[in-house]
């Protein structure tokens, strides 16, 4: 090859290249950015939305999707409340007890992600707290933002005890477990899968626990599901149905491959450790998110009758006045249709 024909040849690939960067360049230019905050850290949970986003189910849906970590399924509702993000991975319940402190910024869930809840209380056996009723007169322990800690007044009507008679200390996250532990406390509640792993990370095995899910004491709570800003379910369904479309594909991938899902998890934080974000994303699969409801009906309705009761149950334990109906909670109207919300 000619020097002259070797530099048009170079020449050539460099207009190939910068017409392909600014080809794609446009298509991003063209996708509708979202921001989408996730409830906790990058953890085994996170795996269905990463997954989706590595590979690119937001972008073929025509969505621009930016992933953070969270700081509390509470927190992340008040995120979307300020407009920091068009959509959030949040604690249904914390929605409800905002929207009844602030009816201007009321907002809906479209989706359900945890279709039985994580709440859970734990206790080590050797305190001799072996059911609800020798909670009385102890003293729990979790972080002021805490689900199940907030829910807990349902919890004790539930088992039939007195929430008055049990009190709460408050501390950071990091400091639950240690806590108990150190006998600081006499219980804590937390989500199942991230207190039960964090106890077992500080050597006590799981024989040594008793454990009470709200699920197993008879409450009909849903868990976290997505919320978006009523800016953009109003001017832009079709981004939300998209988003919801592609979040399904990637949490059936996860379920069918979850190696793939905590790489991408990995591909996040390069520093989580992977054996243990594994058992947290089969117990959140196995526990919260395929369950016989959503084995026979799909990923992210409800069923109207239990979303009902639920409510009833978060209106006794916030102490809300005026209850809520299931259309000022949740909407379904961005719901892609049942055959595509299949997991199985």
């Amino acid at each position: 090859m000619t020097f002259m024909l070797l530099r048009k040849t170079l020449a050539a690939a460099g207009v190939a290249a910068l017409a392909l960067a600014a080809a794609g360049a446009a298509q991003a230019k063209d996708l509708v950015p979202v921001k989408f905050t996730l409830d906790w850290k990058f953890e085994g949970p996170a795996a269905g939305f990463l997954l989706a986003k590595e590979r690119g189910y937001f972008e073929a849906e025509g969505l621009n999707v930016t992933i953070d970590s969270g700081n509390g399924s509470s927190g992340a509702v008040t995120r979307v409340a300020s407009g920091a993000y068009d959509i959030a991975m949040a604690d249904i319940n914390s929605m409800i007890e905002f929207n009844a402190s602030n009816p201007g910024q009321a907002m809906k869930a479209m989706f359900v992600i945890y279709n039985a809840p994580p709440f859970a209380l734990f206790t080590l056996k050797k305190s001799g707290i072996d059911s609800p009723e020798k909670m009385v007169g102890r003293k729990l322990g979790a972080p002021v933002f805490d689900a199940p800690r907030k829910l807990f007044p349902a919890f004790a009507q539930a088992a039939g005890i007195d929430k008055e008679q049990v009190t709460w200390e408050s501390m950071d996250p990091p400091l639950r477990e240690p806590m108990l532990l150190r006998g600081d406390v006499d219980g804590i509640s937390g989500f199942y899968f991230t207190s039960l792993l964090n106890l077992r990370g500080l050597g006590v095995k799981a024989e040594d626990l008793n454990i009470w899910t709200y699920r197993d004491q008879g409450l009909d709570f849903y868990g976290n599901g997505l919320i978006a800003s009523p800016k953009l379910m109003a001017e832009n369904p079709q981004a939300i149905t998209g988003f919801l479309r592609a979040v399904v594909k990637g949490w059936r991938d996860v379920i069918a491959d979850p190696e793939a899902g905590i790489a991408a998890v990995k591909a996040a934080d390069p520093l989580i450790d992977p054996a243990l974000e594994m058992d947290r994303l089969r117990m959140a699969i196995d526990n919260n998110v395929l369950t016989d409801e959503v084995k026979a009906n799909g990923m992210g309705g409800i069923d109207e009758a239990r979303m009902e009761k639920a409510i009833e149950q978060v209106t006794y334990a916030f102490g809300i006045a005026a209850k809520p109906a299931v259309a000022d909670v949740f909407t379904a109207e961005f719901l892609p249709p049942q055959a595509e919300r299949m997991l199985q």
